[in-house]
């Protein structure tokens, strides 16, 4: 058993908690944004060390976009912001969950409660979920 293993094997305690996490070849990790009351996903992005670190040390949710190559505070264009209220690992450590706190009831760019409007029905993606407020009006 590795030395720096503590007995229930959640913690290691000469790295940082960043070195725990699994990143792919690309230097990210998947993370999930979950509802901390109701339990709801709201949605999922990609994180990077720098992007975990801070939000760990802003308390909200920031991501990495993939399509800008830049950091991504959600909310920093919406106002729809996720505050963060817990930070978890999967058993593989590939996967980060964020409880949060979402600021405005809107998680999609879409304008919708959560990225998750589609289900599959028959052969084919039917959204199911409603606009809560028009993306016109979200950005400008």
């Amino acid at each position: 058993m590795n030395s720096n293993v503590s007995d229930d094997s959640t913690t290691l305690i000469e790295s940082s908690f960043l070195d725990q996490v699994k990143w792919t070849p690309d230097g990210l990790v998947a993370a999930i944004a979950q509802d901390y009351q109701s339990g709801e996903i709201l949605m999922m992005a990609w994180m990077n060390r720098e992007s975990l670190q801070l939000t760990v040390d802003e308390g909200r949710a920031i991501y990495w976009s993939r399509s800008r190559q830049k950091l991504w505070r959600k909310g920093e264009e919406s106002g729809h912001i996720q505050q963060l209220h817990e930070i978890r690992l999967d058993c593989d450590a590939d996967v980060v969950l964020l409880k949060v706190k979402q600021l405005g009831g809107i998680a999609c760019h879409t304008g919708r409660k959560n990225c998750f409007y589609r289900k599959y029905d028959n052969g084919q993606w039917q959204s199911v979920d409603p606009v809560v407020k028009d993306p016109e009006t979200i950005y400008n």
